[in-house]
């Protein structure tokens, strides 16, 4: 049974803001050739630490949809403005994608149309409309139906031109897909991590959160919403671990295997940052991640701004992250160490507008 819009969750803002700190770690380290291996994304098959950056952040979206729009259902407010709302939102979000992938150089001939805020843009405009439009029974079948359609047809239909069934790096139906109907420049050449078809199980990253967000909205008591959180976290990622035993675990392909098991972990830290923020009331050690998470969008695309500073203007012939991880490399740093002790000061720069953004109670909206 659904209830009423509960209180603002500030364990979900925190694990918004933490969630984006942690993009921010991963894309930006200090050495590009110095990197932990959890810090990287797996190269094929295989979960990092880091491969659960993005669909933790799609998860959270699906938890924000919920909690958004369950008033506008409550209400039987009209569905064409909400509609646009949410088109335009999508459409803003696209475009500050967009933007960042033309900037520095505004080179509109090999211009990239896919990434991470492309992707955010799609899962929030699909997922929403079917929440206006679907029970949480529905949207677990849309799910299930997807996942399972997914994996039959990575696994059933052979890659054109190649003859027989393929999941290596492009070379599979996915990277043909792509090949033939998406535009412009691909991130690894013949292949996008953020293709055409595994759009359609980001999605499910998305319904995920969204069912998460249905149980916020519940009548059952806190404790019973952390109970149930926590073992639909288990069984999902118990779930995805036997899957992947026969369609693999791998973020560049998003499979079923991957969500099943991204999903569950997802559920399982929401359920925890849920009980000891909301339920125990121990923020302190959440005011960063709050901080970050009131104007997430915003402190990613500052990063990427940035970026422009810290890593790609020289000083001395030598640019800033360069000088920095070569100076505590020769210290008797690890290297590995002072490229992260790097992306931790880069995390610290871009906490500087968030923390002004926040102090001035501005929230910019995308």
């Amino acid at each position: 049974m659904t209830a009423p819009q509960p209180n603002r969750l500030i364990s979900l803002d925190a694990l918004r803001g933490f969630t984006i700190a942690l993009m921010i770690v991963v894309n930006y380290p200090g050495s590009e050739e110095s990197v932990f291996f959890t810090l990287r994304h797996t190269i094929w098959n295989g979960l990092s630490f880091t491969d659960q950056v993005a669909p933790f952040f799609l998860f959270i979206v699906g938890v924000s949809i919920a909690l958004a729009y369950s008033k506008h259902l409550h209400d039987g407010s009209p569905r064409g403005p909400l509609y646009r709302k949410i088109l335009f939102r999508s459409l803003k979000i696209f475009a500050v994608g967009m933007f960042l992938n033309l900037m520095p150089e505004f080179d509109f001939h090999s211009i990239r149309w896919t990434g991470t805020l492309h992707r955010i843009a799609f899962v929030f405009l699909i997922c929403a409309v079917i929440y206006l439009n679907t029970n949480w029974k529905q949207q677990a079948w849309i799910a299930a139906i997807l996942l399972i359609g997914y994996w039959i047809a990575l696994t059933c239909i052979p890659t054109p031109g190649v003859g027989k069934v393929m999941l290596e790096p492009g070379i599979n139906i996915v990277a043909w897909l792509d090949s033939k109907y998406l535009p412009g420049r691909m991130w690894r050449g013949t292949w996008d991590p953020e293709s055409i078809l595994t759009t359609v199980t980001s999605v499910v990253s998305g319904i995920t959160g969204m069912l998460a967000g249905r149980l916020m909205l519940s009548s059952y008591t806190p404790n019973e919403k952390v109970n149930y959180l926590m073992t639909a976290g288990v069984f999902s990622a118990a779930a995805g671990y036997f899957v992947g035993l026969a369609f693999p675990v791998n973020e560049n392909l998003w499979t079923s295997s991957f969500v099943l098991v991204t999903s569950g972990f997802a559920a399982l830290l929401f359920g925890a940052f849920y009980f000891i923020v909301d339920i125990k009331g121990k923020i302190r050690g959440t005011r960063p991640g709050i901080i970050f998470g009131s104007n997430a969008i915003t402190v990613y695309f500052l990063a990427d701004v940035w970026a422009l500073l810290f890593y790609e203007t020289k000083f001395g012939g030598v640019t800033l992250n360069n000088r920095v991880v070569e100076g505590l490399s020769q210290a008797g740093c690890d290297p590995r160490l002072a490229s992260l002790i790097y992306a931790l000061f880069f995390v610290c720069i871009n906490f500087i507008p968030a923390w002004w953004l926040y102090k001035k109670k501005i929230f910019i909206k995308l």
